[in-house]
Formats: structure tokens, sequence, C-alpha cells
């Protein structure tokens, strides 16, 4: 059975490739972003070659009135949501905690903490009323440890860890099943958005070591929202095969 599938961040990275994992499924997608030239290439993209329904909205997930103008008024045949990739999140910049940049700061809390509230907050009741949906936060190797230069991403990512464990308890008597994965090492845009843009130090953090791929993540993703309904992954830690934590990893030299 087809179903709506709401994907935030589907502009690049993770989110495009899940929304490209769900489309060869034929389900119906609502994707979002902040970038509308992206956001708009990849609806076409995914109605011309899986032919299925798209609705792309753009907006910013850190802007609560956004959230709400935006999924808060549906249309009537887009307003039953079966499933949440809360996907949206980044890293910004890399200092210790006394030299650290406190706009970075306010953009990773608002986008990887607030932003998956202010969503979850319109999406949920909806669920809460049908009985029935599936929350998928993408959290992060981070939240599962910390490491040096990285204390506010990993403070923003543990969020999401205990934000997962907490919507589970929270939203157990509705029969709504609440997913928290954690990624490590995905070779996406998350770099080079860390580093500001410096491509030769976002393509060094690869070095000597093959990364996930998004396409790795959406598979992940899509097993998870596919368990028969009895079934709930609570929590799910991905890495490739050379890094066991956060902070450990071999690389291979030549």
């Amino acid at each position: 059975m087809r179903k709506t599938v709401l994907i935030t961040g589907a502009t690049s990275g993770i989110g495009e490739a899940t929304a490209i994992k769900f489309a060869e499924a034929s389900d119906r997608l609502i994707i979002t972003g902040r970038r509308k030239d992206r956001l708009d290439m990849l609806a076409e993209h995914l109605v011309t070659s899986y032919d299925v329904e798209v609705l792309s909205l753009c907006f910013d997930v850190r802007v609560k009135r956004d959230v709400e103008k935006h999924l808060g008024n549906l249309p009537d045949e887009w307003k039953v949501i079966d499933i949440l990739i809360n996907n949206a999140g980044l890293a910004v910049g890399l200092g210790h905690i006394d030299e650290g940049d406190t706009d970075d700061w306010d953009r990773m809390i608002d986008t990887n903490v607030k932003g998956l509230l202010y969503v979850t907050r319109v999406v949920a009741p909806g669920m809460v009323n049908r009985g029935s949906g599936h929350i998928i936060n993408i959290s992060s190797i981070a939240g599962k440890d910390v490491y040096e230069n990285g204390s506010v991403y990993c403070a923003s990512k543990h969020a999401v860890d205990a934000l997962s464990k907490s919507m589970r308890i929270d939203l157990l008597k509705h029969g709504i099943k609440v997913t928290n994965i954690a990624p490590g090492m995905v070779e996406t845009e998350f770099s080079l958005v860390r580093f500001k843009g410096d491509n030769e130090k976002a393509s060094a953090v690869y070095t000597g070591i093959e990364p996930l791929r998004p396409e790795d993540i959406a598979e992940v993703i899509f097993y998870c929202a596919t368990t028969p309904d009895h079934v709930c992954i609570n929590d799910l830690v991905i890495t490739p095969k050379a890094q066991a934590n956060a902070f450990t990893n071999y690389r291979k030299t030549k």
C-alpha cells in the first residue's frame, strides 16, 4: 500500500537519496528544503523517473512560523502523513568551547534540535488522531559519543537521541513508531558545510577511508520504515567498516 512520506532536508545527501528510495517503491512524497532550485529539480526527477506524486515545500525548519504555515496548511489530499523523516541537520565549524562561534552554535541548535521539534509538533497530532504513524529521526554517531572540537554539534545530536527515546514513550499508546538512526561518516555536503566551503579541508575528512554513501543510509531508513506493523527498530548505529565510533577510525596509507 502506498504511503505518504515527509522528508525534511531533501535537497541533497541523505534526504535526496531517501526520497529516491521511497519513490522507487511508488510512495507519495512531501519533500522540503531551503534551496528551491534543487528542490524543484528533485521533484521533477521523482515525477518523471518514478511517476509518483510529489509535493515540494520550500522553507527553513528553523523558522517556526514557516513550518506551521507550510505543514499546518497542507492540501486535504496531503494531510495524512504516514512517515515523517526528520533529516534536516548540519554541523558548522570546529573549535574548542572557549573559542566557539556562537552564530554557528545557534545555527546547529536551531536546525538540529528546534527545527526537528517544530516539524514534529505540527505532524505528530495527526498521527495521534489516526492511531498510526512512524517518525524517523536522523541523529549521528556524534549523538552517541563526543569528540574534541565538536561539543555543540555533539550536544545537538545527543538531544536528538534523547528526543527519539522520549518521543517513543510519549507516543507509545497511540501506536506510533519512533526510530533513531545514527550514521557515522557519510560523504555528503556535511564536511563542506562544517568547513564553510573549504573543499580541501572537507575532502581530507575521508582520506584513506571508504565512507558510507547517502544511498546506504537511505536503504537503512527504508528498511526501518517497512518492517511489519508490530516491529519497531528503536535505535540503529551505522558506520563504514573502517570506523569504530565517533573518534576511532582506520585510514589506509599508500
